[in-house]
């Protein structure tokens, strides 16, 4: 996931934030009665990641897991001997497939003895990055950065370091319970619906008690930055973008503005529907630049990544975030009849304002 330029965050924020302090690695905050919030480090810029416990009975629902490396086990061992050492997990959710939150999955399920909850989608995917490694899909990614213009340098940077983080994750469960797309689930004396969405993740998980008024968006909805939607080697076609902006619509009318939002990174705020506003027109104004950028002479992906993240500095982990996404909006408006392939024959994609 990429710490993008935070979309609409102005000197007056329009957002309220009830909890601006976040735990540190080893103090827990109770937000609500029976509802923990746990923050873990992450080696990235975007440099930590949110979870979740929600009371269940005689047990504890933990939202999603954390990274998978050692740093996190040692982390999360300590909170267990420490703030919550009367805790005991017995049923963990991943929201979706990426390795800052079903990383830690397998070891949180051995720990416990407790049962997985995915949508299928996402177990399918997170069984995918963990054997994503063959030498007949590095060469599928290769021909898929060279079409979007990428020299070999670049490329070589992208299959390396820039992918890696993909394989921060412990052995996946054998097993796990499906979540669906308007599910009803009972965590303790809440009752939660499922909703799922694409375009950062495949099938993403978010729940919504309209009761507590409480909404754990995991990556869709971030207070602060604007989550990554991207397009990769696997489906080079896909219309990402066109997903994230239907889910968008769909959370809108689907909840309250008084809903507490519980992010996957950030911190917990007020104002669902002005921060998804916020969102759409963060990513119009992305292809707004894209077509200004085009109009005269066709570009290539590759051209088009410094026109977009002209602010940032980006490593090799920023950049293959910046590419997928860059073409995700190329695809978005391809799809939208915006743009047009231009004509080449070198077998590079160049897109022209339509």
């Amino acid at each position: 996931m990429n710490a993008n330029a935070p979309a609409a965050a102005k000197a007056t924020d329009p957002l309220s934030y009830p909890f601006e302090t976040a735990p540190k690695q080893d103090e827990v905050i109770e937000l609500r009665p029976g509802v923990l919030w746990v923050r873990l480090d992450l080696p990235f810029r975007l440099n930590h990641v949110n979870i979740y416990l929600l009371a269940d009975g005689d047990g504890w629902t933990m939202i999603d897991a954390g990274f998978g490396n050692e740093v996190t086990i040692a982390a999360w061992t300590k909170l267990f001997e420490g703030p919550l050492k009367q805790v005991k997990v017995t049923r963990l959710i991943v929201t979706h497939a990426h390795p800052d939150h079903v990383g830690l999955a397998g070891w949180i399920v051995e720990r416990f003895n407790c049962s997985l909850h995915m949508s299928q989608v996402e177990y399918l995917q997170s069984a995918y990055h963990q054997h994503r490694g063959s030498e007949e899909r590095k060469q599928a990614q290769r021909l898929f950065f060279r079409r979007h213009g990428m020299d070999e340098d670049l490329t070589d940077q992208l299959l390396g370091r820039g992918q890696d983080y993909l394989k921060r994750v412990s052995t996946l469960p054998a097993s796990y319970s499906r979540l669906s797309k308007d599910d009803t689930i009972a965590i303790g004396s809440r009752r939660f619906k499922v909703i799922t969405g694409g375009g950062h993740s495949l099938d993403q998980v978010m729940l919504y008690s309209a009761d507590d008024k409480l909404f754990l968006s995991a990556d869709q909805v971030l207070s602060k930055i604007s989550p990554n939607v991207s397009v990769w080697a696997v489906e080079p076609d896909a219309n990402s973008l066109g997903e994230y902006l239907q889910s968008l619509a769909e959370l809108d009318r689907a909840l309250p503005d008084d809903v507490l939002v519980l992010p996957g990174h950030g911190i917990p705020f007020y104002g669902v529907k002005t921060r998804i506003k916020q969102l759409a027109d963060h990513h119009e104004e992305r292809c707004q630049l894209i077509a200004d950028a085009c109009r005269t002479t066709p570009k290539t992906s590759a051209q088009l990544v410094p026109v977009v993240f002209h602010k940032h500095v980006l490593d090799a982990h920023q950049t293959g975030f910046a590419a997928g996404e860059l073409i995700a909006h190329v695809n978005h408006m391809l799809a939208q009849g915006r743009l047009t392939v231009a004509p080449a024959t070198d077998g590079v994609l160049r897109f022209a304002t339509a």
